[in-house]
């Protein structure tokens, strides 16, 4: 296929061979199958901050250490040069979580480094040699997503040890290899320690798992690990080998308008990316 501008760069550099073909492209970001000699890898191009909204990139963002304060003003602003620092800190969050991550034993692509702009990673892929599934392409027994969803739910943990929250963790973003779920998109990981929302993104996440692996074990949608992991997380108790309960605990509270907000936004993404996904069918 035709080389893209952005890698062009990279096959003059001699760092890929070649382009073998778009592999997806959303609102923030394409990705591409290279290669370079025998081995295949994906590389991810971002797109303009100016397709990201605004409101959500401040919410995830809050926590993260600018550069320095000229930077950090500035990200907070819609100037040109706002948007900019906002593009180089989203890029490099899902760079620096990766690393961290794949360090704390957390199932992510294994990350190759950035070069003048585009995310090099491993390609995930299934048992026969093509790109696995995303989990909600996969139809699943009932034992099966019992096993993944603890997976999940222990993947979750070992995230929050290392201090990071997905913060967008659902059947989109999760693969599915030969070994089980993989977790991918990550430019907007929360700090669990130094974010204000990061209790509310944890939940999601949490909630997202359980939604998605309930509908073949309806017994799951009886589980709440969230608020457990988080008292463990504040109190310092929490360990990647912690063993939960999952068991709600009931609180008396006025109605949760952020969750219903949450909920309403997660319908719209995954109205999205089915639309997506129909659209990367009938291109393929």
């Amino acid at each position: 296929m035709k080389i893209p501008k952005r890698l062009s760069p990279l096959v003059e550099d001699g760092l890929l061979d070649r382009v073998v073909r778009q592999l997806q492209s959303g609102k923030e970001a394409a990705v591409f199958i290279v290669s370079r000699g025998d081995e295949q890898f994906c590389a991810k191009v971002y797109k303009s901050a100016e397709h990201r909204s605004f409101q959500k990139v401040a919410e995830y963002r809050e926590g993260r250490k600018s550069r320095s304060s000229r930077d950090a003003r500035a990200a907070g602003k819609r100037s040109r040069h706002g948007l900019k620092v906002q593009e180089a800190e989203w890029k490099s969050a899902e760079v620096e979580a990766l690393y961290r991550l794949a360090q704390a034993g957390v199932r992510v692509p294994k990350p190759h480094g950035v070069h003048d702009g585009v995310l090099l990673m491993e390609l995930v892929q299934d048992e026969d040699g093509n790109p696995a599934p995303r989990l909600n392409e996969v139809d699943m027994t009932a034992e099966q997503a019992r096993l993944w969803h603890a997976f999940m739910i222990e993947q979750i943990v070992r995230m929050l040890c290392a201090g990071l929250i997905h913060g967008d963790l659902s059947e989109f973003n999760v693969l599915l290899g030969p070994m089980g779920p993989v977790i991918i998109d990550l430019p907007q990981a929360v700090d669990a320690a130094g974010n204000n929302n990061a209790y509310r993104m944890l939940a999601r996440d949490v909630r997202n798992m359980r939604m998605t692996f309930s509908r073949a074990a309806p017994e799951l949608a009886e589980t709440d690990y969230a608020r457990e992991m988080w008292n463990l997380y504040e109190a310092g108790d929490l360990r990647p080998d912690t063993v939960l309960t999952g068991r709600r605990i009931r609180r008396e509270h006025a109605a949760d308008v952020d969750a219903v907000l949450d909920q309403i936004d997660d319908a719209r993404r995954e109205n999205e990316a089915r639309q997506l996904g129909r659209e990367n069918a009938q291109s393929a």
